[in-house]
């Protein structure tokens, strides 16, 4: 699992509270509801395309379940990939509509979408409307030739490797699977098959992890020339079982985290990559290789989200699958939407959210329907601290590096 989308965020947190650790795929999107309930993702004219630029699939297999996720996930199931990606099916077809006639970006998250069986891949991949920028997330020990040439073939054009670290006793500790040569051999493979952008995933404040650690992490990463990194800050969610066994440690080491992180941002501007958002950086020159998918998160645009446990934000209504896999297959076995849960997002809401996720880019924030959102006072006294910047005849405003490196501090205390 790659890093996913975590939004939403309130007032008055802590340091640790505030991510640099934006969660996904993804962006764990926002979540939170009025109960259970059947819903469409919207309701666009009958006949005519909808507006919905961003697709998410959610593929939930994965080989092992290591013990710092609280994702959706399940465990092996093979006999369960080819029924859920007919639930996939059947989940797009009765949302179809939402979705803009020539979507700009699909996303396949999990899990682990690669540990999906290669056919039901194919075909999931195969039934999937074009899109300019479409991505799948692997697991390094997942990905083969077969695997590559399956996934160019069916139209990815952007694979997001979860390394995670190259050092083998924190990969232990992560639970993770693959090994640094596995990690190594997999990009080199997908290079082969002719991919061109290439994102890679590393985690920092891992338990035992020395400065040392996190400096050849990073020199590594940067040896292998993707086109674009992200790299998270380790958050274990309480009651999972790594917080459990490395609680201690954790917050042990909690205050050595804003040294690692100005340690990251130093490795990867000086290696050439754009410090684009919070914990994302990718090459520059011609493309624009950013993540358009996580950028639809980022500025506040709509989104579908499709499988078991995925969020959608469509015209005002957010909502969420219901994480059962029993339930969500049941319910498209009878061409039924799954149950979900769902929240109308008010006007409020959507602006300071707006606030918090623009912020973490590296491009002004356009503020003139945000105005009731911000904290002028809070303004004033961040502008005088270098902490932010009012730009554009006062209609824009963006962080200054220092205040990038505090980040959600900063964005929390904006908000009115």
């Amino acid at each position: 699992m790659s890093g996913r989308h975590e939004v939403g965020t309130k007032p008055a947190q802590t340091r640790a509270e505030t991510p640099r650790t934006v969660s996904v795929g993804g962006l764990a999107s926002p979540q939170g509801g009025r109960g259970p309930e059947h819903a469409a993702a919207g309701s666009p004219t009958p006949g005519r395309p909808g507006d919905v630029r961003h697709l998410y699939v959610h593929l939930p297999f994965c080989a092992h379940r290591c013990g710092y996720c609280d994702f959706v996930t399940v465990v092996g199931r093979e006999h369960q990939h080819r029924a859920y990606v007919d639930a996939l099916l059947a989940e797009l077809a009765l949302e179809r509509h939402a979705l803009a006639a020539a979507p700009e970006t699909i996303f396949l998250g999990g899990g682990t979408p690669t540990f999906t069986h290669p056919a039901e891949l194919a075909r999931l991949l195969a039934a999937l409307p074009p899109a300019r920028e479409v991505t799948v997330e692997a697991n390094p020990e997942t990905v083969t030739a077969d695997l590559a040439a399956l996934l160019r073939e069916h139209g990815v054009n952007r694979v997001s490797l979860g390394a995670q670290s190259f050092q083998p006793h924190l990969l232990e500790t992560l639970e993770r699977r693959a090994s640094p040569p596995t990690v190594r051999t997999a990009f080199a493979t997908l290079r082969e098959a002719g991919f061109d952008n290439l994102s890679l995933d590393l985690v920092y404040g891992i338990p035992g992890q020395t400065a040392a650690d996190l400096e050849r992490d990073l020199a590594e990463a940067v040896a292998l020339g993707p086109e674009h990194i992200s790299a998270y800050e380790l958050e274990a969610k309480p009651g999972t079982r790594f917080t459990h066994a490395h609680g201690d440690e954790l917050a042990r080491q909690a205050d050595a985290m804003e040294d690692y992180f100005e340690r990251v941002v130093e490795a990867f501007t000086a290696a050439g990559y754009r410090w684009y958002e919070t914990a994302n950086f990718c090459r520059r020159g011609a493309r624009d290789l950013r993540a358009q998918h996580n950028l639809g998160y980022w500025r506040g645009r709509d989104y579908l989200g499709l499988g078991v446990g995925a969020v959608s934000t469509v015209r005002g209504l957010r909502r969420r699958n219901t994480p059962s896999l029993p339930r969500y297959l049941a319910a498209l076995e009878r061409d039924e939407r799954p149950p979900t849960e769902l929240e109308t997002l008010t006007p409020q809401t959507r602006a300071a959210e707006l606030l918090l996720l623009g912020l973490r880019l590296d491009e002004p924030l356009d503020t003139r329907n945000l105005a009731d959102a911000i904290d002028a006072t809070a303004l004033e006294r961040l502008q005088r601290l270098g902490l932010a910047r009012v730009l554009d005849g006062g209609h824009a405003l963006t962080l200054t590096a220092r205040g990038r490196f505090l980040g959600g501090g900063v964005t929390a205390e904006l908000l009115a």
